[in-house]
């Protein structure tokens, strides 16, 4: 059984919960709606359930699977965690709600046994067969905002999902104050998987945030409003985590899939690569904190950078993409030198570069300061909620 990735604060009411997303400005997400929306691409959220009737879903999901055993099917969420996540990346903001950065995008939920399910066999691990049910499934995109040390199934099961032509995003985990365990587990440890770390509202990696080098992207991780609980009687504030980092990560990738329909899930994800806010120049080196930086979709829908390159080669591995044994990792992957990291260990070394004002008119070079992985970024991105990560 999997871990929610992100710790919920069950305070107030937010009344204004769309003011609380710091996030789409930053990513100047208003403006890119202009172009892209998200619309004709589906999205599959392997989850603890996704509830479809709430204001920011309805007509938003579609019908998906419950791989997990417990009573109900793949609409009952007990923790609120898929329904959050769903929200995240396709919710309509109706009624004042979450607005999601992919509004148009549709939601392809999958029940899975993930931590808090109430009913489900606690020994029993179904993992591998969900992310079967989302490769499978016409969805472009699967969105693992959970993790697992369990290795064997989960991995053939995600070689399998390369092997149909997903785009695999998943949450780093929340250990970086605690052993920093969770990069080193399933599903964001896999070669072909983009695992993505948190930072906040004040432009700093996410001192929870597991670092290491699966690291793929940053997104914003803090200080976002998403469901308290079950219930759903209210959102709650200032939840952070790397599951919605990732969901946010998810919404992005289907902003820019939608505008390029032929690309395929390799050419959406080396032109996210090549227009990340990332130290400098460079495009074949990572930071364990940050790994190629801050994701942002507008710079190719706005400013059209970014080359798609290969289709059939995935920019993490230099591989062609079908085969169940990556092998080796070329320049330009994860591990493009000894230790999968710009040699960024010091944090105060490092640097990420993005735009500093909303029109992006100009891509600035920040230091990072901080203490452990407070690294100094720029711009927004995604958030997480109920500590979805490793068990």
């Amino acid at each position: 059984m999997a871990a929610l990735q992100g710790g919920l604060a069950p305070t107030a009411v937010a009344e204004d919960v769309q003011s609380q997303q710091w996030y789409l400005d930053g990513m100047q997400i208003k403006k890119i709606w202009k172009v892209s929306t998200g619309k004709g691409v589906k999205v599959a959220v392997v989850d603890g359930g996704v509830d479809s009737t709430t204001q920011s879903l309805r007509g938003q999901v579609l019908p998906g699977k419950d791989i997990s055993g417990a009573p109900g099917d793949e609409t009952k969420d007990d923790v609120g965690h898929g329904t959050t996540m769903a929200e995240l990346i396709a919710g309509t903001g109706r009624g004042g709600t979450l607005k999601g950065v992919a509004p148009d995008a549709k939601i392809f939920p999958i029940r899975t046994t993930l931590r808090g399910i109430k009913g489900i066999d606690k020994n029993l691990n179904r993992h591998a067969e969900a992310i079967r049910a989302a490769a499978d499934s016409d969805a472009k995109i699967i969105n693992m905002s959970w993790g697992t040390s369990t290795d064997g199934p989960t991995k053939r099961a995600l070689d399998y999902a390369v092997s149909k032509g997903k785009l695999l995003i998943a949450a780093m985990g929340n250990d970086g104050q605690s052993g920093n365990t969770d990069g080193l587990g399933y599903p964001a440890s896999h070669p072909n998987v983009a695992a993505i770390a948190s930072y906040g509202k004040n432009r700093k990696v996410s001192k929870f945030s597991s670092s290491g080098r699966a690291t793929t992207f940053v997104a914003p991780g803090q200080e976002m409003p998403g469901w308290c609980d079950g219930k759903r009687e209210q959102y709650c504030p200032n939840i952070e985590g790397t599951s919605a980092s990732s969901a946010i990560a998810s919404g992005a990738a289907a902003l820019v899939w939608a505008k390029h329909p032929t690309w395929t899930a390799n050419q959406v994800l080396r032109v996210l690569i090549d227009t990340a806010g990332r130290p400098n120049a460079k495009k074949n080196t990572v930071s364990k904190y940050i790994g190629y930086g801050a994701i942002r979709p507008r710079m190719n829908l706005l400013e059209g950078k970014g080359k798609p390159g290969d289709p059939d080669i995935s920019p993490l591995t230099g591989k062609k993409t079908g085969s169940s044994a990556p092998g080796p990792k070329s320049p330009g992957g994860k591990d493009s030198d000894k230790n999968g990291s710009t040699k960024d260990d010091a944090p105060d070394k490092v640097k990420v570069a993005d735009s500093k004002s909303e029109d992006g008119d100009s891509s600035q070079l920040l230091p990072i300061l901080g203490v452990g992985a407070g690294v100094l970024i720029l711009a927004g991105c995604g958030f997480a909620v109920v500590r979805l990560r490793r068990n």
